[in-house]
């Protein structure tokens, strides 16, 4: 994973939080995603939701998979603990670590393509068994590592930026998907819209059980594309490369204010999504109705933003499986290791 360390200044005139922190405190490295890139923009509001709920960041696990942003929790929460897993294999990681030490506060990190196409089995199931956690999904609709191709969650009629063709397969919707699955906090923002995104990540921070977030979060590279004599393939394939190097342009930060009435957001490539809020009178609580409501404007061509479900009264996975309250990584070995006698018993029980 890149990692360039980043200067730290102690200006006497910083705030401090609850616990007597400044916002620096809870910054990670440089990052080393492209300039203008959605997910730096949610890393920045991950620093300032975890500094406003005072949560020391020694108290919090991150985990990720692979993919530009499974590449982010080293922005972000420096002193916290980390493990970077392999493709899809987050959640299982994030399962175990849960059932280890219940008093962490777990953070995993995925995107689209990480959590909806190798990673979907395991997303699945970390819903089910209602993992304590916060799963933050940055999706943007493409493989940004590899140069743009559709990924899961590309909406039928998406074109690539050049030469790309126009999608086809029917998209799978995270948000529908954890609501179908029995998810107990379901929650969709934009990159773009901090205002917004911050009460989203505390509120999810909070929530006992598997909390989803799906940040909608644009690409701003994905320019290369089979076919192309100016794609980075072709130029390297027919080209003697002295510097192996690619050029990303700058981009502006891309920001919006979202409310209940339909936002138009221009992409830097001149595309538009359309984004807003819940109604006032929206009901969180209704599994039924929420589904109605998100396809009711999927197919107005909106994206519904805010808290779309929440369910407080299921029992997260520690509570089902009846563990101890005591942390496993707290107890004695003795504790842990009974000893044969003891697991003769417990066999016993099972035949």
């Amino acid at each position: 994973m890149s990692f360039i360390k980043k200067p730290r200044i102690n200006h006497p005139g910083l705030d401090t939080n609850a616990v007597g922190l400044t916002i620096q405190d809870y910054e990670g490295a440089m990052s080393t995603l492209c300039a203008g890139c959605g997910h730096d923009s949610v890393s920045s509001a991950i620093v300032q939701a975890y500094y406003e709920l005072a949560i020391e960041p020694h108290r919090v696990a991150k985990l990720s998979g692979i993919g530009c942003s499974s590449k982010t929790p080293t922005y972000f929460l420096r002193p916290a603990h980390g493990f970077n897993s392999v493709h899809g294999r987050m959640p299982s990681i994030a399962t175990g670590a849960s059932a280890a030490n219940r008093d962490l506060h777990y953070i995993g990190i995925s995107g689209d393509g990480d959590s909806l196409s190798i990673g979907l089995g395991q997303f699945c199931h970390a819903i089910r068994r209602n993992v304590n956690m916060f799963y933050v999904i940055e999706n943007n609709g493409v493989y940004g590592l590899t140069k743009g191709q559709f990924s899961a969650s590309a909406d039928v009629g998406s074109s690539a930026r050049k030469g790309g063709g126009t999608n086809e397969i029917p998209p799978i919707d995270p948000v529908l998907t954890a609501i179908n699955f029995g998810c107990s906090f379901v929650a969709r923002g934009f990159s773009g819209d901090k205002t917004t995104l911050v009460p989203l990540i505390k509120a999810a921070i909070l929530h006992r059980g598997f909390a989803l977030l799906d940040v909608i979060s644009p690409c701003v590279t994905f320019n290369d594309h089979e076919g192309s004599t100016k794609s980075y393939l072709h130029t390297r394939e027919f080209e003697q490369t002295a510097v192996y190097a690619d050029f990303v342009p700058i981009r502006d930060e891309i920001t919006a204010n979202v409310d209940t009435q339909v936002t138009a957001v221009t992409l830097h490539d001149g595309s538009q999504i359309h984004l807003r809020t819940v109604d006032p009178d929206y009901d969180p609580s209704d599994r039924g109705s929420v589904v109605s409501y998100i396809r009711e404007h999927q197919n107005k061509g909106q994206i519904v933003t805010g808290l779309l479900f929440v369910d407080e009264t299921t029992p997260d996975m520690l509570t089902l499986s009846g563990t101890t309250q005591t942390p496993l990584v707290d107890l004695s070995f003795d504790t842990l290791n009974p000893g044969a006698t003891a697991l003769k018993t417990l066999q016993k029980q099972w035949r």
